[in-house]
């Protein structure tokens, strides 16, 4: 009896004595670098903080034997700010992979800083296609969309609709010349010419002069080659000015999130067309997380939100999978393993890190026709991966063999 009490003793302080080196690894830390404060917060921001944290904990906590901890820091739309806490997060903090920096300059900004320490850099908050082409890298994945097939799945489908002559409002950074780029080339390839565009700083507030070159530009579509709030404005100054009702011109946001539309209202929203890869009233997979995600934030989530918390669990999934964090090791499994999510059906990432995934045409119903606030979207098409984003055979990445 002696021995068998000396044994289980024995037993349970080798169990407490694992646990406790346990509880002294350092924390597996994963870093987000995203607009908490200006005019992407409602796309990104705390919300795909809260959806990362949503991530660690359906996947169990830890990984490795190690808690897994969120890190978030506002980068205040400065490219600068962005390299600097890119540079802090991999040399000091040890955090072990980057998965999100909002907006494009910056997130062009943390990539450099990521590739030079090999080390995996997901993006799910910038639509600059450069991250798949010319910026891409070994370690580098670019997740919900980009300018490419933001402007190939809207900008094709107005061209057949027989809104064939476009003039743009643009962004003037590296996200807002691209989309205006891309679009540019879908429409003209399509039969459609462009008419003109003009440039505006980053978050505007007063669009009257620009919206003013459009309307005497007599387009039946006024693209808008921007994001976030300078998405609403524009939108909400175009209604008073009256250019879709009186002038009978269509406005097409290039990319807008259903926050945006939220904040806008379906009075001043309605009838625009738009492109998106996620919403949240798809299937009952979306409708489950998105339930979830609405009880700790009150909002919606949008797609780069989602698409945080997909690709947070992928790469958790892919690190599980390796037992280890080498960066080579996780990417090779994450390029090499299927996405099956609420956010994605056999999404795969290529080798040019361009996660290939459906895409969806979006109509903004008329207020008679929605059941509640968030009743906003209805499907008017979907449009297969390979068909939305850029083909391979075009690809500027260094990385795709010809």
């Amino acid at each position: 009896m002696k021995h068998f009490v000396s044994g289980l003793l024995a037993s349970v302080l080798a169990i407490t004595a694992t646990s406790a080196i346990a509880q002294t690894k350092p924390p597996y830390k994963l870093g987000y670098i995203l607009d908490m404060s200006g005019l992407y917060a409602d796309i990104t921001g705390p919300g795909s903080e809260t959806a990362a944290k949503m991530a660690a904990e359906d996947f169990g906590g830890e990984v490795l034997g190690r808690k897994i901890q969120i890190i978030a820091a506002d980068h205040l739309n400065k490219a600068d700010n962005s390299a600097n806490i890119a540079r802090d997060m991999l040399d000091n903090q040890g955090v072990e992979a980057i998965l999100d920096v909002a907006a494009s300059a910056t997130a062009l900004a943390a990539s450099e800083i990521a590739r030079a320490r090999n080390k995996i850099i997901v993006f799910n908050g910038p639509g600059s296609i450069r991250l798949s082409n010319e910026a891409c890298g070994p370690y580098t994945v670019h997740y919900v969309f980009d300018t490419f097939a933001q402007a190939n799945v809207t900008g094709l489908a107005t061209v057949k609709q027989g809104l064939d002559t476009w003039f743009f409002l643009t962004a003037d950074y590296a996200f807002g010349q691209d989309l205006e780029k891309d679009t540019t080339s879908v429409v003209t390839k399509s039969g459609g010419k462009v008419l003109g565009s003009v440039k505006h700083p980053l978050n505007s507030s007063d669009f009257s002069s620009y919206l003013l070159q459009a309307q005497s530009s007599g387009a039946k579509v006024i693209g808008l080659a921007n994001a976030g709030g300078d998405t609403i404005t524009a939108i909400k100054q175009a209604a008073e000015f009256g250019l879709t009702r009186k002038g009978g011109q269509k406005l097409s946001p290039l990319l807008a999130f259903i926050s945006d539309i939220d904040s806008v209202g379906l009075e001043t929203a309605q009838g625009l067309l738009l492109a998106e890869a996620f919403y949240w009233d798809l299937n009952d997979q979306t409708r489950a997380f998105s339930k979830r995600f609405m009880d700790r934030t009150k909002r919606v989530p949008t797609s780069a939100q989602a698409g945080v918390y997909s690709a947070t669990l992928h790469y958790l999934n892919a690190v599980k999978a390796a037992g280890t964090s080498d960066a080579a090791a996780v990417i090779k499994l994450m390029k090499d393993t299927p996405i099956n999510d609420m956010f994605a059906t056999n999404g795969k990432i290529r080798e040019d890190g361009r996660m290939v995934h459906d895409m969806y045409l979006f109509e903004v119903k008329k207020p008679a026709e929605s059941k509640s606030r968030l009743d906003v979207y209805k499907v008017l098409a979907t449009v297969k991966g390979d068909e939305a984003f850029q083909p391979l055979s075009a690809s500027r990445c260094p990385l795709v063999k010809k």
